[in-house]
């Protein structure tokens, strides 16, 4: 696939050296422009190479839900004042995140080119346009290659196929399994959708089933890796992995910590913005586990490869494209009177997520209500066991996610 820009094809040495002057400017600008990095960074002195980042603090995803609140709705990392933004999300957890005016500004064009997405399609965006950003994030990438988008949004399969039919749409984007609900009910009604050709996915595994469902379609499909608060982390090509971000920096470090390990570990991804002016975000540990691919590739792209995303550092995972969390989890507990203890088991069937609360309950209770609950506070839809108390594993573990990632 032909490159979006010739950042892609870098010498690695040129990269480090561009990347080190523009995380000097946005560590300066961020200083400046945030009350959050103004006291974070208020002692840091210039960078003199990437790996002193390493020294920098971080930020956990997991620590926003309690630094964000009503007077500073994210927590004093934005840049931009909350009426100068284009758009306000509240995504599940709850955390907020920002959209400011910048065109394409999450970045997701150079994953779309990079799997063939150009100005001659017509995209099809099954991410939601409501509450989080997934939807206007996309339909800003597309915008910037020059496509015109149909805003589907999630959900309701007879009105995406009947947009498909109506303007020959061309390529998907959105979760990894929805486009497979999509084919399969158009079959069952007879209708062609053979004009989409390309898919997009994230927010949740690429199983290889869904790969080669995919493939037997004549659809390529390709995956990319991002997040609301960041935006494009890394993207697949042609080849193996995925291709880090050219506007950012990625790190690998133990779980827990921020101390990097050796090319090829498993660890936690922890990621720098280079380029965002609205949400200038420095050393952001987004709590998913990655390695750094040792093998090199026959690419023309040369920067650096994720294997892809490998699991949780915590016991969030997402469902559904929708991140759960365990104090979530929690919340139904405290709902209810008669659950004792809950336990979240997320398996994988026929390439669809399939989530399973268990409970331990003290008396019986309408399994419905406990439902109702868990779709309000986790936006996904669950199944219900109850079992008597004390038949739970006494593991600690809230939510256990059974999927298979290999």
């Amino acid at each position: 696939m032909t490159n979006y820009d010739k950042l892609e094809t870098r010498e690695i040495g040129v990269r480090d050296t561009e990347q080190l002057i523009a995380l000097n400017e946005q560590i300066a600008y961020a200083r400046k422009n945030t009350k959050y990095f103004a006291k974070s960074l208020k002692h840091v002195d210039a960078i003199t190479n990437l790996d002193a980042l390493e020294k920098l603090p971080l930020i956990r995803k997991s620590a926003l839900i309690e630094a964000q609140n009503k007077s500073d709705p994210f927590a004093g990392m934005n840049a931009k004042a909350v009426n100068n933004l284009k758009n306000l999300f509240l995504s599940p957890g709850p955390i907020a995140e920002p959209m400011g005016q910048a065109a394409n500004e999450h970045r997701l064009a150079r994953a779309m080119a990079a799997m063939g997405i150009n100005e001659q399609d017509r995209v099809l965006n099954c991410f939601s346009y409501h509450h989080t950003p997934a939807g206007l994030m996309f339909e800003s990438g597309a915008s910037k290659i020059g496509c015109p988008v149909y805003p589907g949004g999630i959900g309701q399969r007879d009105d995406q196929i009947q947009a498909i039919g109506h303007f020959s749409l061309t390529a998907y984007v959105g979760t990894p399994d929805f486009l497979k609900l999509i084919i399969e009910k158009a079959k069952q009604d007879g209708i062609d959708v053979s004009t989409i050709t390309k898919a997009m996915v994230t927010g949740g595994p690429f199983f290889p089933e869904l790969k080669h469902f995919y493939a037997d379609h004549n659809i390529n499909a390709k995956e990319c890796y991002a997040t609301a608060d960041l935006g494009l982390i890394a993207y697949q090509d042609e080849h193996s992995g995925l291709v880090i971000d050219e506007d950012v920096i990625v790190e690998i470090v133990t779980p827990g910590t921020g101390n990097r390990v050796a090319d090829g570990q498993v660890g936690e991804v922890v990621v720098t913005l280079l380029t965002n002016k609205t949400y200038p975000l420095i050393r952001f540990a987004t709590g998913d586990l990655s390695a750094i691919l040792t093998e090199k590739q026959p690419s023309r792209r040369s920067n650096k490869r994720l294997k892809g995303w490998l699991g949780r550092a915590d016991q969030t995972c997402k469902v559904k494209g929708m991140f759960v969390h365990p104090e979530q989890v929690a919340k139904i507990v405290s709902k209810h009177e008669e659950v004792v203890k809950a336990r979240l088991v997320v398996e994988q069937n026929s390439g669809q997520d399939n989530a399973v609360l268990q409970l331990e309950l003290l008396q019986e209770m309408d399994h419905s209500l406990i439902a109702e609950s868990a779709k309000n506070i986790c936006k996904i839809s669950v199944n219900v066991i109850a079992f008597e108390v004390g038949n739970l594993p006494n593991d600690g573990l809230i939510i256990e996610d059974k999927r298979d990632y290999s």
